[in-house]
């Protein structure tokens, strides 16, 4: 007899995959990988930028060209970044604030939902498999978490020397500095398996919104993408606005998107138990 674990999120059991057959397994697969891709992007009904109100706003930073910035999102914050002069990427590092061990992963970020592409509706994972982040609100979809972070160049800061800095704000040092995700930095995987800047990036306005699942600890820097065909020097500014979003609700379309994601936010559930 097939066991079954149940879940909050989900309407009904889920297997136990180590009791699954070689064939289950790949049908399995196949019926993952077909929602995957026919999964339409489903955003909650958040406030636009611009109109958030004032009593859930709960800081606001604005971050130069080249600069960088550390934050503490406590469970349930929302993070609002905003391209407001339409830089060529905002790269993001992300830890789990209670133990800066456990940090963002993005090849299971990328590798567990089926794409290359952060946006609305998906989640920012772990390397313990559990929730950072839900991506609640993206108004492009253009973000890259296959690159990287820009290194140190002659005449302009860089996003590793920033993340350095950052890190060791916080007592901790170069081993803690992981693989990051860039916002507002599109890269597309062509046929061929090349890796293309898409001319939709870094547009002025653009915003994204994390709502965190666990305590964070987030290091954003205003740096430009390695492969920006135009990083200027000294690239304009970007906001950060920290704010109480409305409470998710069951049928929450970032929890609720797959199997995938509910036994993330059941391993994030047990975290906090």
């Amino acid at each position: 007899m097939q066991r079954t674990v149940t879940c909050p999120h989900h309407a009904g059991p889920l297997p136990v995959l180590d009791d699954l057959s070689p064939q289950a397994c790949r049908a399995r697969y196949e019926a993952l990988l077909a929602a995957a891709r026919g999964r339409a992007v489903v955003q909650p009904d958040i406030p636009a930028p611009g109109v958030l109100a004032d009593d859930a706003v709960r800081s606001r930073e604005t971050i130069p060209g080249g600069w960088y910035c550390t934050f503490r999102v406590p469970r349930g914050t929302a993070l609002r970044i905003v391209n407001t002069d339409g830089v060529p990427g905002v790269a993001a590092l992300i830890w789990n604030a209670d133990d800066p061990t456990e940090r963002y992963n993005p090849a299971d970020t990328l590798k567990v939902q089926w794409t290359t592409r952060v946006r609305a509706g998906l989640l920012l994972l772990s390397d313990m498999g559990r929730v950072l982040a839900s991506v609640i609100a993206d108004s492009d979809g253009v973000h890259d978490s296959l690159i990287g972070a820009g290194l140190p160049a002659e005449g302009r800061r860089n996003s590793r020397e920033n993340f350095l800095l950052a890190a060791a704000k916080h007592g901790l040092d170069a081993r803690d500095v992981g693989p990051c995700v860039t916002f507002f930095a599109g890269v597309r995987v062509q046929p061929d398996g090349a890796l293309h800047w898409d001319p939709a990036s870094g547009r002025a306005g653009a915003t994204i919104d994390l709502r965190a699942e666990m305590n964070l600890l987030v290091a954003l820097s205003n740096c430009p993408h390695p492969l920006s065909p135009t990083p200027a020097p000294t690239p304009g500014a970007i906001d950060a606005v920290l704010w109480t979003p409305p409470p998710a609700s069951a049928d929450d379309p970032c929890a609720t998107a797959g199997e995938e994601a509910v036994r993330a936010f059941q391993n994030t559930a047990r975290y906090f138990a």
